[in-house]
């Protein structure tokens, strides 16, 4: 299954196969504070959180004040998790897979 994005070019087809080639977290870190500013890679994460609350039915309220983040913002992600291209559901359902395996 092929999905075709609103923001695909070739510009962001090149940044995106660049992402594919780091292979630890160390290099991510690099080249993160390299190309982001540490409020863009702040607000990345923030959001990773905030869907992640979301999907533990955590409520609004308890999201902001653990996060920081606005209603807005929450609002926004909670619309991406169920309408949106399942980026967040698709990796966050990952992220479970391996910390269930790391557990055993």
């Amino acid at each position: 299954m092929s999905y075709e994005s609103k923001l695909k070019n070739v510009f962001t087809d090149e940044l995106f196969e660049i992402i594919l080639l780091l292979e630890n977290k160390e290099e991510c870190y690099r080249f993160f504070e390299d190309i982001c500013t540490i409020k863009e890679i702040q607000a990345l994460s923030q959001r990773l959180k905030v869907a992640k609350f979301l999907r533990e039915k955590k409520t609004y309220h308890e999201i902001e004040e653990i996060t920081g983040a606005s209603t807005a913002t929450i609002s926004r992600i909670n619309r991406c998790l169920t309408y949106g291209a399942d980026g967040y559901n698709m990796l966050l359902d990952r992220v479970e897979e391996k910390e269930s395996k790391d557990e055993k």
